[in-house]
């Protein structure tokens, strides 16, 4: 009867006993105090200091054959951890780090507990690759993918996040009820929630939601870099996507063509942020972009967008001139719209009026008249321009010039008296002005209009774990240093990775800067037909820094490396 009543001993146990790490009886012990499961043995022992976890988990890496994993070293935001149901990871205690097609490898600190793998197996329907993690370590990392997205919203406002908001907002704008219903799916909400809070915590500009034949991922863009976070199950691609679309209100039952439109997530009573977001009908159901637009970045001010000093003062100069037309050329996502927000929150003032016209108005400050396009309405930015002339407005800023229409009524608004500010697609300051002259505005006009114009272009900062580069000097050479610059009052830094920047090396972002006024000799080339290569040795010879050599600056202040100027300076 008394061996009857002996606790069942899992294949772990079994095998410290008979490797002698372990005495029978203490076995038993740990088994019977312990609780259900080998994790609460593998506790039970640590805690009466019979062995470490440190010392258990290398037992069972080199007693099962599975590599040894220190999970604290692991990157917690690209972890897997929608392939394991939460319930599961709590239960059994693993940790899902990785996906690849159909394999999973898995984080455990006993491999011989069968029950727990095949329960794992059966609910994702995955082939395990298992590594070996010490169990103090496996719980906290646990305990961390388990935090509700209240308790991390909380972190970041300091205030309580109510989890019924994109319920409610769905709820007060949909179209159909028994449409809406179909997906008005409790875990759905829940999950699209903790993806937007998990991206804002993280700092992210937008969120991708892509369905593929066989697999549904998103994916994140922080610092200009696109990151797995998550692969939910692909049979909820379509719920997903009708969730954000009803919360966004757009039509759920359109799937052919693509959609826009707008979303607002309270994290408070006293900030919100807004979504852009995107549909795309692919091959295999609707690929999802939401943009995230926080008006706090207008707020940082001038000197957080990184332009050196005297860029800095002929960009202040500009925009205190009462008219004339001021341009900002870069790629899209390189920080043009932050850009031209900072300097309209600079002259935003009770006396001033100010108008804008955007496709769409990403940033919203008050004070400020701004005006969304709407080219199916009749709505497009000449439309608006003309009304704006007719509203007594001081400056003016304009989402883009496309056509030659919107140029020549900016730069018509720019010679009779406002400030006018834009947006054009050219790789740098001097061919923007070529690119005027080609959509047919006549040259006189460019240059008693024009009066400077910013390139931008935005490099990922280092972080404070940088550490000196080894570069050679001919690479150094060949980036574009001069052998003046060359002299050993430097020193090149390197990205090294810490738990900060997520390893990346990298936190944040610096913009680089060409900033080109229009001086009396670059408006005689223009009105004399020179092209953006006359104009670009003419601005070289004012002391104007192009792209790359403001790039360089920024490797010799130690603010970002060479191989990122490179890449985004790349000529």
């Amino acid at each position: 009867m008394a061996a009857s009543s002996k606790p069942s001993l899992s294949g772990f146990a079994r095998a410290l006993i008979q490797h002698g790490h372990l005495q029978e009886a203490d076995a038993l012990a740990c088994s019977a105090h312990g609780g259900e499961g080998s994790n609460a043995f593998i506790h039970e022992v640590a805690q009466r200091g019979l062995m470490s976890s440190a010392a258990m988990a290398a037992f069972a890496a080199e007693t099962f054959g599975y590599p040894l994993l220190d999970i604290t070293t692991f990157d917690g935001s690209a972890l897997a951890r929608e392939a394991v149901d939460r319930k599961l990871m709590q239960k059994h205690q693993v940790v899902p780090l990785a996906r690849r097609q159909n394999r999973i490898t898995l984080a455990i600190a006993d491999p011989s507990n069968i029950r727990a793998l095949d329960e794992i197996r059966f609910q994702t329907g995955l082939q395990l690759d298992l590594v070996i993690a010490e169990a103090d370590k496996l719980r906290h990392t646990v305990d961390a993918l388990l935090e509700s997205a209240a308790e991390t919203l909380k972190e970041l406002t300091g205030e309580a996040f109510d989890m019924d908001l994109l319920h409610q907002e769905s709820a007060q704008h949909q179209r159909d009820e028994d449409e809406a219903s179909e997906v008005d799916d409790a875990p759905v909400v829940r999950f699209i929630q903790k993806v937007l809070i998990d991206a804002i915590n993280e700092g992210a500009s937008d969120v991708h939601f892509e369905p593929y034949e066989k697999y549904y991922r998103i994916r994140v863009r922080t610092d200009g870099i696109l990151r797995d976070i998550a692969q939910p199950p692909l049979l909820l691609k379509d719920k997903i996507a009708a969730r954000i679309k009803v919360i966004s209100r757009l039509d759920i039952s359109e799937k052919r063509v693509p959609q826009d439109g707008r979303m607002k997530l309270a994290l408070s009573k006293n900030k919100a942020i807004d979504f852009r977001v995107s549909t795309l009908p692919t091959l295999y159901g609707e690929k999802i972009v939401m943009r995230i637009l926080d008006p706090g970045s207008a707020m940082l001010g001038i000197d957080a967008l990184g332009y050196d000093p005297d860029q800095k003062e002929a960009l202040l100069a500009a925009i205190d001139r009462p008219y004339g037309m001021i341009l900002v050329t870069g790629p899209t996502g390189s920080g043009k719209t932050v850009s031209l927000y900072t300097c309209l929150n600079l002259l935003n003032k009770p006396g001033v009026n100010i108008s804008t016209a955007e496709d769409p108005a990403e940033i919203n400050l008050p004070g400020i008249n701004q005006v969304n396009i709407n080219e199916k309405a009749g709505l497009g930015f000449s439309t608006a321009l003309r009304a704006f002339l007719r509203q007594d407005p001081d400056i003016i800023m304009v989402g883009e010039i496309r056509d030659l229409e919107t140029a020549e009524i900016s730069v018509k608004a720019a010679q009779t008296g406002h400030l006018v500010m834009s947006t054009v697609h050219t790789n740098d300051a001097p061919t923007t002005l070529e690119r005027l002259k080609n959509m047919g505005v006549a040259p006189f006009n460019i240059a008693s209009s024009v009066i400077l114009i910013t390139a931008q272009r935005l490099a990922r900062r280092l972080c404070a774990c940088k550490k000196p580069a080894d570069i050679p000097e001919e690479a150094l050479r060949e980036a574009g240093f001069s052998a003046m610059e060359l002299d050993g009052s430097w020193q090149p830094y390197g990205p090294v990775g810490c738990e900060r920047c997520k390893g990346s090396g990298y936190k944040g972002r610096v913009g680089i800067y060409q900033v080109m006024p229009v001086s009396d000799a670059i408006a005689h080339i223009i009105m004399t037909g020179g092209n953006s290569i006359d104009i670009a040795a003419q601005a070289a010879r004012e002391g104007v820094r192009d792209l790359r050599q403001s790039g360089l600056l920024k490797v010799k202040q130690g603010i970002t490396s060479l191989a990122e100027v490179l890449a985004s300076t790349n000529e």
